[in-house]
Protein backbone atom coordinates (compact mmCIF):
# COMPACT_ATOMS: atom_id res chain seq x y z
CA UNK A 1 0.00 0.00 0.00
CA UNK A 2 2.78 2.72 0.92
CA UNK A 3 6.53 2.07 -0.30
CA UNK A 4 7.74 5.15 1.74
CA UNK A 5 7.01 6.40 5.68
CA UNK A 6 7.75 9.04 7.00
CA UNK A 7 8.21 8.74 10.47
CA UNK A 8 8.88 11.42 13.23
CA UNK A 9 11.00 10.49 15.76
CA UNK A 10 12.25 12.01 18.89
CA UNK A 11 12.97 10.59 22.87
CA UNK A 12 9.39 10.13 23.61
CA UNK A 13 8.54 6.92 25.20
CA UNK A 14 5.16 6.67 22.84
CA UNK A 15 7.11 7.36 19.78
CA UNK A 16 9.62 4.69 20.51
CA UNK A 17 6.86 2.09 21.92
CA UNK A 18 5.19 2.78 18.07
CA UNK A 19 8.42 2.02 16.03
CA UNK A 20 7.05 -1.95 16.24
CA UNK A 21 4.01 -1.10 14.51
CA UNK A 22 6.16 1.06 12.16
CA UNK A 23 8.30 -2.09 11.63
CA UNK A 24 5.36 -4.13 10.89
CA UNK A 25 3.58 -2.01 8.33
CA UNK A 26 7.44 -0.99 6.32
CA UNK A 27 7.72 -4.77 6.32
CA UNK A 28 4.33 -5.55 5.09
CA UNK A 29 4.72 -3.66 2.14
CA UNK A 30 8.67 -3.64 1.66
CA UNK A 31 8.31 -0.07 2.26
CA UNK A 32 11.80 2.00 3.20
CA UNK A 33 11.10 4.20 6.23
CA UNK A 34 12.90 7.93 6.86
CA UNK A 35 13.51 9.00 10.14
CA UNK A 36 12.66 12.88 11.06
CA UNK A 37 13.82 14.22 13.74
CA UNK A 38 13.28 17.89 14.22
CA UNK A 39 15.08 20.38 16.43
CA UNK A 40 15.11 24.37 16.93
CA UNK A 41 17.87 26.14 14.88
CA UNK A 42 17.82 28.86 17.53
CA UNK A 43 19.98 28.07 20.28
CA UNK A 44 18.08 28.61 23.77
CA UNK A 45 18.86 31.39 26.65
CA UNK A 46 19.89 30.05 29.75
CA UNK A 47 20.44 32.15 32.55
CA UNK A 48 22.31 31.04 36.47
CA UNK A 49 21.01 31.67 39.66
CA UNK A 50 23.23 35.28 39.12
CA UNK A 51 21.80 38.77 37.71
CA UNK A 52 24.19 37.44 34.93
CA UNK A 53 23.17 35.10 32.19
CA UNK A 54 24.96 33.41 29.36
CA UNK A 55 23.85 32.01 26.29
CA UNK A 56 25.01 28.91 23.90
CA UNK A 57 26.91 29.94 20.83
CA UNK A 58 25.05 28.85 17.64
CA UNK A 59 27.96 26.56 16.67
CA UNK A 60 27.67 24.56 20.19
CA UNK A 61 23.83 24.60 19.58
CA UNK A 62 23.82 22.78 16.38
CA UNK A 63 26.50 20.05 17.46
CA UNK A 64 24.50 19.33 20.40
CA UNK A 65 21.34 19.09 17.87
CA UNK A 66 23.22 16.88 15.88
CA UNK A 67 24.71 14.64 18.54
CA UNK A 68 21.23 13.93 19.62
CA UNK A 69 19.34 13.51 16.53
CA UNK A 70 22.08 10.66 15.64
CA UNK A 71 21.43 9.31 19.01
CA UNK A 72 17.62 9.16 18.47
CA UNK A 73 18.05 7.85 14.92
CA UNK A 74 20.48 5.09 16.31
CA UNK A 75 17.77 3.91 19.66
CA UNK A 76 14.88 4.09 16.30
CA UNK A 77 17.04 2.04 14.27
CA UNK A 78 17.69 -0.06 16.53
CA UNK A 79 13.63 -0.41 17.81
CA UNK A 80 12.88 -1.26 14.28
CA UNK A 81 14.39 -4.45 13.90
CA UNK A 82 16.61 -5.63 11.17
CA UNK A 83 15.42 -6.18 7.46
CA UNK A 84 14.32 -2.66 6.80
CA UNK A 85 15.98 0.40 4.66
CA UNK A 86 16.22 2.62 6.99
CA UNK A 87 17.70 6.12 6.35
CA UNK A 88 17.72 9.73 8.68
CA UNK A 89 17.11 13.48 8.51
CA UNK A 90 17.78 16.01 10.72
CA UNK A 91 15.31 19.08 9.97
CA UNK A 92 16.13 22.19 11.62
CA UNK A 93 12.96 24.70 12.18
CA UNK A 94 11.24 26.52 14.69
CA UNK A 95 8.00 24.57 14.33
CA UNK A 96 7.86 20.78 14.91
CA UNK A 97 4.67 19.83 12.57
CA UNK A 98 5.83 22.33 9.65
CA UNK A 99 9.36 20.39 10.31
CA UNK A 100 7.87 17.10 9.80
CA UNK A 101 6.09 18.23 6.40
CA UNK A 102 8.89 19.70 4.99
CA UNK A 103 11.34 16.47 6.01
CA UNK A 104 8.14 14.34 3.80
CA UNK A 105 8.66 16.48 0.86
CA UNK A 106 12.69 16.36 1.05
CA UNK A 107 12.33 12.35 1.48
CA UNK A 108 9.45 12.47 -1.16
CA UNK A 109 7.57 9.66 1.55
CA UNK A 110 4.13 8.77 0.30
CA UNK A 111 2.46 8.97 4.01
CA UNK A 112 3.28 10.38 7.13
CA UNK A 113 3.06 7.68 10.54
CA UNK A 114 3.24 9.43 13.81
CA UNK A 115 2.26 8.52 17.30
CA UNK A 116 -0.29 10.40 19.35
CA UNK A 117 0.25 11.22 23.21
CA UNK A 118 -3.96 11.28 22.99
CA UNK A 119 -3.96 14.36 25.23
CA UNK A 120 -7.89 15.44 26.05
CA UNK A 121 -9.79 18.03 27.16
CA UNK A 122 -7.63 20.56 29.07
CA UNK A 123 -4.28 19.41 28.44
CA UNK A 124 -5.49 18.81 24.28
CA UNK A 125 -6.55 22.77 24.61
CA UNK A 126 -3.59 24.23 26.70
CA UNK A 127 -0.95 21.69 25.24
CA UNK A 128 -1.93 21.44 21.53
CA UNK A 129 -1.62 18.31 19.46
CA UNK A 130 1.40 18.46 16.31
CA UNK A 131 0.13 15.48 15.49
CA UNK A 132 -2.89 17.19 14.51
CA UNK A 133 -1.05 20.08 13.15
CA UNK A 134 0.75 17.98 10.76
CA UNK A 135 -2.68 16.35 9.65
CA UNK A 136 -4.53 19.77 9.39
CA UNK A 137 -1.71 20.88 6.72
CA UNK A 138 -0.21 17.39 5.49
CA UNK A 139 -0.97 16.92 1.47
CA UNK A 140 0.05 13.03 2.28
CA UNK A 141 -1.98 10.83 4.01
CA UNK A 142 -1.25 10.79 8.09
CA UNK A 143 -1.10 7.12 9.37
CA UNK A 144 -1.97 8.17 13.65
CA UNK A 145 -0.63 5.22 15.78
CA UNK A 146 -1.93 5.53 19.41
Amino acid sequence: MFKHLLVPVGGSDVIRKSLKKVAALAKADGAAVTLVYVSDPLPPMVYSDSAMGYGISQKEHTKVCEAYAKDVFKKSTTALGAGLKVKSLHIANRNLSEGILDGAKKAQADVIVMASHKRTGIKGILLGSETHEVIVHSKLPVLVLG
